[in-house]
């Protein structure tokens, strides 16, 4: 197959790279000598799509794109960024999708369990009705991420949503910025604690797209989470643990608002999202426990 990748030099992206190397993979990156040492030399960069008048070329089009969410304070232009990001260029792939006589027949693209704001403890499937907030920055971000793919959607192109969890990695990611402080025993429960963690193991997230990839009458959302959502009090008990540290000190949610302005919502808030979806279709998980999966990810 011939696939064009979007994000492929993030956490996901250079996780899946090497699991496409027998299709033929063209990635969008914006530093394409970085991309060639990132991921090989089998692959074709290029450092926009303004060269690509349609995609009639493609198979697949899998669009990770997006500048990280955490990574700053959300000052208004961060927040500018944060969705110019996301909601341009998924703009531009819809419109040279729409562009093609022969259009690709998968388009893969990027959300975040963000889309349903804080449900608590409710549990939460795909098919949760989702209630806009306009005040919810992560959630307003989702809302237009999806519906601009969605664009994409015809007779000939189906569209997938990966409705992400935090991805469990060593190296990247938002569990590599939590290791320091577990590391040297002065990791613990944010908050109270009580607020859901949906997770998933970057092994599984990998399985997952290429699951939805071979499997043809996938379209619409998924939560791409593990179907073991923990508080964040067991998650960080888990990860003590893991690492034979102690699990006693705590971080008090004013200390967090007060350190990360709005942006602590995303560690604050919760979803008990669960994959619902996706194990129907028969994917079976990995890594469904939070045990497993941090044993896997920092220990192997």
């Amino acid at each position: 197959m011939n696939i064009l990748v979007t994000g492929a030099t993030g956490l996901i992206g250079k996780a899946l790279i090497p699991h496409l190397n027998h299709d033929e993979i063209t990635v969008i990156s914006r530093d394409p000598a970085r991309a060639y040492l990132s991921l090989g030399h089998h692959i074709h960069a290029l450092d926009s799509l303004i060269s690509l008048t349609n995609l009639d070329h493609f198979d697949v089009v899998i669009n990770l794109a997006g500048e990280p969410i955490m990574d700053k304070r959300w000052s208004e232009q961060q927040k500018h960024v944060i969705e110019n990001s996301r909601w341009n260029i998924t703009q531009q792939l819809v419109d040279k999708i729409k562009a093609s006589d022969h259009p690709p027949h998968t388009f893969i693209s990027g959300s975040a369990v963000g889309i349903y704001g804080d449900q608590k403890d409710q549990s939460i499937d795909e098919n949760f009705a989702i209630q806009p907030n306009n005040a919810d920055f992560s959630q307003h971000v989702c809302s237009r991420w999806e519906q601009i793919a969605l664009e994409a959607q015809s007779d000939k192109t189906r569209v997938c949503l990966l409705r992400t969890g935090i991805v469990l990695a060593k190296q990247g990611g938002a569990l590599a910025k939590m290791l320091l402080p577990y590391q040297c025993g002065l990791g613990g429960p944010i908050g109270d604690g009580q607020q859901y963690f949906p997770w998933i193991q970057l092994q599984d997230m990998v399985r997952g797209i290429l699951f939805l990839i071979n499997h043809t009458e996938a379209q619409g959302p998924y939560n791409m989470t593990a179907p073991n959502p923990v508080t964040n009090r067991v998650f960080s008990a888990a990860l003590a643990h893991t690492l034979h540290r102690p699990h006693v000190l705590f971080t008090p949610a004013w200390m967090l608002k007060f350190a990360l302005g709005e942006s602590s919502q995303l560690l604050l808030d919760g979803q008990r999202a669960l994959p619902n979806k996706l194990q129907a279709a028969g994917f079976n998980f990995s890594f469904p426990c939070i045990e497993q999966a941090l044993k896997q990810t920092l220990c192997d």
